[in-house]
C-alpha cells in the first residue's frame, strides 16, 4: 500500500544531457525538484509534481520516467520546449551544468491539499515562475509543512544580492531547509557553513541541514548541532546526490510523524536521536545514488540494505 502522505513537489524538470569524453551523449530525466519527487515515489510515497514540460521528446521521456515510478505529474499547460542541461563530468565524477531553461509557471488548481510541500532550485528563484511557487507555498503552509533546497546554479541565479534575498525569503517560509556547503559558499563567500545554517534557523525553520560531500552532513537545531559521516562508497558520479539526500530526509521525517500541520510542533521540538536517524537515512540514500550513474535514487529495499551497511 502506498504511503498516503500527500507530498507535493513544485519545480522544474530538466533533460540532463550527459557528455563524456569519446562517448555519445546520454539523455537522462533530471531537474532537482523532479528528482526529489521521483525519489519519494521510489520510496513508496504518494507524491505529485507540479511542473512544466514541453510537448517534445525530452518532455515525453521525463513524464514517462516520473509516472513509471508513481509520480502524479501536473503541469500548467505551457507549450514551450522542455528545459535541458548539458552535464559534463570531471575525473572524480563531479558534475558541471550548462542550462537552456525558462520557468514561467502559472496557477494550477489542486483537488486535494498536500500534507507537505517541497520547493527548490531554479524554480524558487527564476522569474516569472518563482512568484507562483512562493504564492503557492504561502497559501498552503498553514496546513502543510514546507521544505526547501536552494540547489544553487550560479549561472541562473542572476544578481547575487537579489538571489540571496530570494533564497532567504524561501528559507523563512520553510520548516526544513537543506543546503550543500557549495551552495552556502556561493551565497555567503568565506562564511562557515554551520554559522550560516544557524542564521537560517533563526529566520524560521525547525531544522537546517548542510551536506558536505564525502565529509557527511550536519543538522543545526535550536539546541546545537548533530553530524553524521558519509557512508564509504565508490563514486560513479554525483548527479542527483543532493536530491536523493532530500528525498531520504523527507522519507524519514514522514516515518517519524514530523510532516503536516499535526507534525509541525513535534518537528520544532525534535530530539537529537531522531535527527541523527533522519540524517542517516538521508546520507544512505545519497550514497546509493552516487554509487551508480545518473540521478538514480534507491527504492525502499535498497535503502534498507544501505542502512544495514552503515550499522543502523
Amino acid at each position: 500500500m502506498r504511503d498516503r502522505n500527500d507530498l507535493l513537489v513544485i519545480g522544474e524538470c530538466v533533460a540532463d544531457i550527459v557528455r563524456l569524453p569519446d562517448a555519445a551523449d546520454q539523455v537522462h530525466p533530471g531537474g532537482s525538484p523532479a528528482n526529489v519527487a521521483y525519489g519519494l515515489a521510489r520510496l513508496g510515497h504518494d507524491v505529485t509534481l507540479l511542473t512544466q514540460l514541453g510537448p517534445d521528446a525530452h518532455g515525453r521521456r521525463i513524464r514517462d520516467h516520473l509516472t513509471g515510478a508513481g509520480v502524479e505529474v501536473r503541469t500548467d499547460g505551457a507549450t514551450g520546449p522542455t528545459p535541458s542541461a548539458a552535464v559534463t563530468l570531471d575525473g572524480a565524477g563531479r558534475a558541471a551544468y550548462t542550462f537552456e531553461i525558462t520557468w514561467t509557471l502559472g496557477p494550477v488548481s489542486l483537488e486535494r491539499l498536500p500534507r507537505h510541500v517541497h520547493i527548490g532550485s531554479i524554480a524558487a528563484v527564476m522569474e516569472p515562475g518563482a512568484s507562483a511557487v512562493v504564492a503557492a507555498v504561502e497559501s498552503l503552509r498553514t496546513a502543510a509543512t514546507v521544505s526547501y533546497d536552494p540547489n544553487v546554479r550560479p549561472e541562473l541565479m542572476g544578481d547575487h544580492e537579489t538571489a540571496v534575498r530570494e533564497v532567504e525569503r524561501c528559507v523563512a517560509l520553510s520548516d526544513v531547509v537543506k543546503g550543500s556547503d557549495e551552495d552556502l559558499e556561493w551565497l555567503y563567500p568565506g562564511q562557515e557553513p554551520g554559522r550560516v545554517a544557524e542564521r537560517w534557523l533563526a529566520a524560521g525553520p525547525a531544522v537546517v541541514l548542510v551536506t558536505r560531500g564525502g565529509d557527511g552532513a550536519l543538522a543545526v537545531l535550536p539546541d546545537g548541532r548533530v553530524s553524521v559521516g558519509a557512508p564509504p562508497v565508490d563514486v560513479a558520479d554525483t548527479v542527483g546526490a543532493g536530491d536523493a539526500f532530500m528525498s531520504g530526509t523527507l522519507h524519514a521525517l514522514a516515518a517519524h510523524g514530523l510532516l503536516g500541520a499535526e507534525g509541525r510542533e513535534r518537528l520544532r521540538s525534535v530530539d537529537r536521536a531522531t535527527v541523527t536517524d533522519i540524517l542517516r537515512h538521508a546520507a544512505a540514500s545519497a550514497a546509493v545514488t552516487v554509487a551508480r550513474a545518473g540521478a538514480n535514487p534507491p527504492d525502499g529495499p535498497e535503502l534498507a540494505v544501505a542502512l544495514g551497511r552503515t550499522g543502523r
